[in-house]
């Protein structure tokens, strides 16, 4: 490999070589358990040769993993050279060679730590790893580079496409006498470059020949990030086999789905995103430069519904009693990264009235209008493009379609369902051709990470966007519509540059829900000026509560899109788990997205946007792209200094707040709308200073659970930099408690293993000594286990004699629970029932005397 990785950065790496080859299409047959928590199956993947081969390195050291300076040497069977059959019971339940599509018959070989190698069985090596370049350079072997992580692959080997009825068309002969190598890279050449309108031919071809038997197994072995191919005798990339077949499972803790429960408690599974994608649901290349189309088909238990990135409304196939397949495919090719797949117990939601725009009353394309095209009219790579489809272009609002557990049911209709249509059709009188023929929405379990993510014809919302007004609903819909264009559309060709994806939604996320509201012109500019303000003092605490080096747009700076030369990278701070939270590249993008609009006028600026979508739309793109283009575009009466380079130092380059934006702010004055609601804000500050009333409102006490949650989770994660949070939260409990307000003491075991959090604790225990109004403060000593809540706080209780009693003789006699006994300084007794325990209670009831003694009634909680 000739990227470096250091196991102590936060940088992810990009390791497949995608200047020697690049994968064009991924047919992918999956088995879906959720009793094993794995997916498992096989991925075909076609190959197409890069424009760049590298040449023999003088330093094959640098790029290899072996511990040893010897060279690798391998053998395997001969390369096969068979003549052809007629082979026409392809079958998708049977495999080929012994090969089994289900994988019932295949061993797993794999280590420990689940990876599989077969290098050493194969030639009898010691485990010393494979060291050569992944390039071509004279004797040694041309070297497959995927990503990959978290996966247990089993097999690898090459597809014999020339066996499939029919292929002989892709090559020059009628017939097939003698099929070599060559020849198959030949038929998967011309397969691969099929022109547009024969999508449909290409789409079956591919599926016919991921159903071809194998014809060779290939060496291959995994590390942390990778997985690595090799053919003996195949010493460049175009002798390297253009279809191999990879059978694999993944691994329940892998990082790229999760398994979990949705909000109705039944099983489901999906896939996370970012920050590793999709390399541990299957080996692929993840640099964006790797774009492709797939197909795929995915077995579950006929109770569960598959969605997936596809542009078919996939509907099941039954398989056998109790089992479904469904079939999903994309002709537009995107990065492996976009791909998404939710498998669940999801219920189609549909309003409870038919309305003008649902689904019924839209007009969906017919498959001539939907092949039809204009030659030469755009600049991307050839595929069924909707930009040259005159009936697309005015199809304001494209099919969509709502899933979520049945137990939303009422949400999704009150609130999603409605706001779909004029969304989709307010981003169409913005932005022009919606780049997707389709869409499902799904509302996922309550553990999805964010609000929302959107990829290619799925948007993933999270539950919260359902609750309150349409407000929070509406704006997050037009966030993720708007990723349609910018991000899956068009998207960064270096990670880094986030801005050109997150940035963009946010900005346009004003304009669309201002106009699906079909809100006046001065309403709509109030409301997106507060959102401004609000998104102002975001950024602000932002700039001042993150590293400096995480707050650049641009971080690579003039290396921004550079690769190595086998394409392999690393993307900074890639893995670095603060950057899930913050919002530095929304906000920074969208701020400089409105300084522009500002600058040439809504009406020149959106103008632009629509062009430049036109222009680059199925294309990769750099910042400089859009300034330049954009910079062309504008009068040179209103550029004055504005220059690629001026944007670049001011807000792509530098950390902190952009000196432009802060002139701006400083000189804006607030509109009526956010002046009205900063003197609500302020008159509601003065209520919370009053004086408290002895009996806390259901308000605080839920607020006081949040901040109490947290500090839990602060504590137990050793957050160092919340410290300060727990601190306070446990003496201002304190100073402020009322009659039945609690004030802890954590005992859990986390303490004893942080000197931090330590001092933390004897400062406040030494806070907790008796008031003037000592008989309002309960101190509750939580040994290792769960805060209690609020309900066992408030448990059953029962009158005691007075005085410091002993635990009664039955104590812990019920069954699932035992009741602990204890008093406070003033003789009350009282008895409550705890989770079941396993401690020295005589012990724990001294301390609770102990405490009593001074002053504090006590509870005592404590867990297994």
């Amino acid at each position: 490999m000739d990227v470096k990785l250091d196991p102590s950065r936060d940088d992810l790496p990009l390791l497949a070589n995608t200047s020697h080859i690049l994968v064009k299409h991924y047919v992918l047959d999956l088995d879906v358990d959720f009793k094993s928590q794995i997916i498992e199956g096989t991925i075909v993947l076609f190959f197409e040769p890069g424009n760049r081969f590298k040449k023999q390195s003088s330093s094959i050291e640098e790029t290899c993993q072996s511990e040893s300076n010897e060279a690798c040497k391998f053998r395997m069977p001969e390369p096969c050279h068979i003549p052809v059959t007629h082979t026409s019971t392809f079958s998708s339940k049977m495999g080929y060679d012994g090969f089994s599509v289900c994988g019932k018959g295949v061993k797993d070989t794999s280590g420990k730590d689940g990876n599989h190698d077969n290098w050493e069985q194969a030639s009898g090596i010691s485990s010393s790893k494979y060291c050569c370049d992944t390039g071509n350079h004279g004797s040694e072997d041309f070297l497959l580079v995927l990503d990959c992580c978290d996966l247990s692959v089993l097999k690898v080997e090459e597809v014999d496409v020339a066996a499939v009825p029919g292929i002989e068309k892709f090559t020059r002969s009628p017939t097939l006498t003698v099929v070599s190598e060559e020849l198959r890279n030949q038929i998967i050449r011309e397969l691969v470059t099929l022109p547009a309108d024969r999508w449909r031919e290409q789409l079956d071809y591919y599926a016919r020949c991921s159903q071809a038997p194998g014809c060779g197994e290939l060496l291959f072995d995994t590390d942390t990030w990778s997985l690595q191919i090799r053919k003996t005798g195949a010493q460049a990339a175009t002798d390297f086999p253009h279809a191999i077949r990879i059978r694999y499972r993944t691994k329940p803790q892998g990082r790229s789905v999760t398994w979990t429960s949705d909000q109705s408690g039944r099983p489901c599974v999906y896939t996370m995103g970012s920050p590793i994608n999709n390399r541990a649901l299957f080996p692929c290349q993840e640099p964006p430069v790797a774009m492709s189309t797939w197909q795929a088909t995915v077995r579950a238990a006929a109770s569960f519904v598959v969605l997936m990135s596809g542009e078919n409304s996939a509907k099941p196939t039954q398989l056998r009693e109790g089992c479904s397949s469904w079939h999903y495919y994309i002709t537009m090719p995107m990065p492996a990264s976009t791909f998404t797949i939710a498998v669940g117990s999801w219920e189609r939601m549909k309003p409870e009235t038919c309305l003008s725009n649902d689904l019924a009353t839209e007009r969906s394309l017919s498959s001539s209008e939907a092949d039809f095209r204009y030659v030469g009219v755009c600049g991307h790579m050839e595929y069924p493009c909707r930009f040259q489809n005159a009936s697309a272009t005015t199809q304001e609002i494209i099919p969509h379609r709502v899933f979520a557990p049945v137990c939303l049911k009422g949400a999704c209709q009150e609130t999603l369902l409605r706001l779909i249509p004029p969304c989709l059709s307010a981003a169409h009188s913005v932005l022009g051709t919606h780049p997707f023929s389709r869409l499902d929405v799904l509302i996922v379990p309550a553990n999805f990470p964010s609000l929302g993510m959107a990829s290619p014809h799925i948007i993933f919302l999270s539950q919260s966007t359902l609750t309150g007004m349409s407000h929070l609903c509406g704006t997050r819909l037009c966030h993720e519509i708007a990723h349609a264009w910018f991000g899956l559309a068009i998207g960064a060709r270096d990670w880094t540059e986030e801005w050109l994806s997150e940035g963009f939604a946010t900005h346009l996320e004003d304009v669309f829900w201002a106009r699906a509201q079909q809100l006046a012109p001065r309403e709509a500019q109030e409301q997106q000026e507060l959102r401004a303000c609000l998104r102002w003092r975001r950024l602000q605490d932002e700039v001042r509560n993150s590293p400096e080096e995480m707050q650049v747009l641009r971080p690579n700076k003039e290396e921004t899109g550079r690769v190595s030369d086998s394409g392999s990278s690393v993307i900074k701070h890639g893995l670095n788990p603060e950057k899930a939270f913050m919002q530095v590249h929304y906000l920074k993008g969208y701020f400089l997205l409105r300084f522009l609009a500002k600058r040439l006028g809504d009406d020149t600026y959106f103008s632009f946007l629509r062009k430049f979508v036109h222009t680059f739309h199925g294309q990769l793109i750099l910042s400089q792209d859009f300034l330049q283009m954009l910079l062309e575009n504008i009068p040179e009466e209103k550029r004055l200094e504005l220059s690629v380079e001026n944007i670049f130092r001011d807000w792509l380059e530098s950390s902190g707040i952009p000196q432009p934006l802060q002139r701006e702010r400083g000189a804006a004055a607030a509109c009526g709308l956010a002046r009205r609601v900063s003197a609500e804000v302020a008159k509601w500050i003065r209520v919370n200073r009053r004086p408290r009333k002895r009996k806390r409102r259901e308000t605080e006490e839920a607020f006081e659970k949040v901040r109490h949650r947290w500090c839990e989770l602060v504590v137990k994660h050793r957050y160092t930099k919340a410290y300060k949070d727990v601190e306070r939260f446990l003496q201002e409990d304190q100073e402020r408690s009322q009659p039945d307000s609690l004030s802890y003491i954590y005992s859990w075991p986390w303490w004893a293993q942080d000197p931090l959090t330590l001092d933390i604790k004897g400062r406040i225990t030494g806070l907790l000594r008796p008031s003037a109004d000592s008989r309002g403060h309960v101190l509750v000593l939580l040994f290792p286990g769960a805060v209690p809540s609020r309900a066992q706080e408030k448990g059953a209780s029962s009158s005691m004699a007075s005085g410091h009693g002993m635990p009664s003789a039955g104590c812990g006699s019920s069954v699932g629970s035992r009741q602990l006994c204890h008093t406070d300084a003033w003789g009350h007794g009282r008895t409550e029932t705890c989770s079941p325990f396993c401690t020295d209670p005589l012990s724990m009831w001294l301390q609770c005397c102990f405490s009593a003694s001074e002053g504090h009634r006590v509870r005592i909680y404590w867990d297994q």
